[in-house]
């Protein structure tokens, strides 16, 4: 049974080559004319958002530029656990100057640093040297959520390859497949909440197709949303009609019962919010300012706020915005 296989399903179905990724073919086609040679690749910045095929496609790189013995010529990182100066004076800088490669036939190595717009600012100083002196031993892969959080000089000693959110149809596929091979009865409405929360990363979605079958032996919207602690839609829905009627006691009270209630985060209640808020019946114009508002609310959480205090002043906010119009 699929939900007896303890594999991750992220990494069993993960793509072995180039040519099995998805939804990234303007890419690939650019990296199969810089990766005929060792000597034709230069150094890569992959950027985007996560669950888009990022780490997946710099070891189908490596595997296509160093062949069989490719697992014995890399050193992959992840340099948000080790992102200090220390690792790159140390790990980074003795491999990139070995010829490990060179030991097994091949004329470089290479070096793959996963979400490196983690590392400091020191850090990153320390890989840039390493990059330019080791040029001849080392190709470096460097991996990112934001590509401006890498400092200039490294970028431009990269090729950059801006990777884009997967097609909601692509993830559809990809799931059905996985489905079909896990034997795992996936019906369209769980496929279709899956899709809706995974955004178009397609590591969140099949780790949630995973765990939702793992609970259920259909997976339909309801297992979902009972994996992904989804409430009803009507009870965010209620709170932000009682603060756009100007009832603030009233939304207040809904929102201390999701939080104490139901047990959902401020991060949580601020992402469904903010679809309600795109499908509201409202003017445009207060849509948008409801977005606006909540976009500085949930920057204040990923801050550290208090989450009580700052969903209250997000509804008080709204209040007063709706008083005015």
């Amino acid at each position: 049974m699929a939900q007896e296989n303890e594999v991750m399903w992220t990494e069993k179905y993960r793509p072995s080559s180039l040519d099995d990724v998805v939804n990234q073919k303007d890419i690939i086609k650019m990296l199969g004319a810089l990766l005929v040679s060792p000597s034709t690749m230069p150094h890569l910045l992959f950027a985007g958002p996560p669950g888009t095929g990022k780490t997946t496609v710099a070891l189908c790189a490596a595997q296509k530029i160093l062949g069989q013995t490719w697992r014995n010529n890399i050193l992959e990182l992840n340099a948000s656990d080790e992102r200090g100066i220390q690792m790159i004076r140390e790990r980074v800088k003795n491999f990139s100057r070995m010829a490990t490669g060179r030991l097994s036939g091949l004329s470089i190595n290479v070096v793959i640093l996963d979400e490196c717009d983690q590392m400091t600012s020191d850090a990153q100083t320390a890989l840039r040297r390493i990059m330019e002196v080791s040029s001849r031993n080392s190709r470096f892969i460097l991996i990112a959520n934001y590509s401006g959080k890498i400092i200039e000089p490294i970028q431009s000693r990269c090729a950059i390859f801006r990777f884009l959110p997967l097609k909601r149809d692509d993830v559809a596929q990809y799931l059905q497949e996985i489905s079909h091979k896990e034997g795992v009865k996936l019906l369209d409405d769980g496929l279709n909440a899956i899709t809706t929360f995974a955004n178009g990363d397609l590591r969140r979605a099949i780790n949630t197709l995973q765990a939702a079958s793992a609970m259920e032996k259909a997976v339909d919207e309801r297992a979902v949303n009972q994996f992904l602690g989804e409430i009803d839609k009507s009870d965010i829905k209620k709170m932000i009609n009682k603060a756009l009627e100007g009832d603030f006691r009233g939304a207040r009270e809904t929102l201390f019962s999701l939080m104490f209630n139901k047990g959902l985060s401020g991060s949580e209640i601020i992402r469904q919010i903010h679809r309600q808020i795109l499908v509201l019946d409202v003017p445009e114009d207060v849509r948008i300012e409801l977005i606006r508002v909540l976009g500085e609310y949930d920057f204040r959480l990923l801050e550290g706020a208090n989450e009580d205090i700052q969903l209250s002043a997000f509804l008080a906010q709204v209040v007063k915005f709706c008083r005015r119009v």
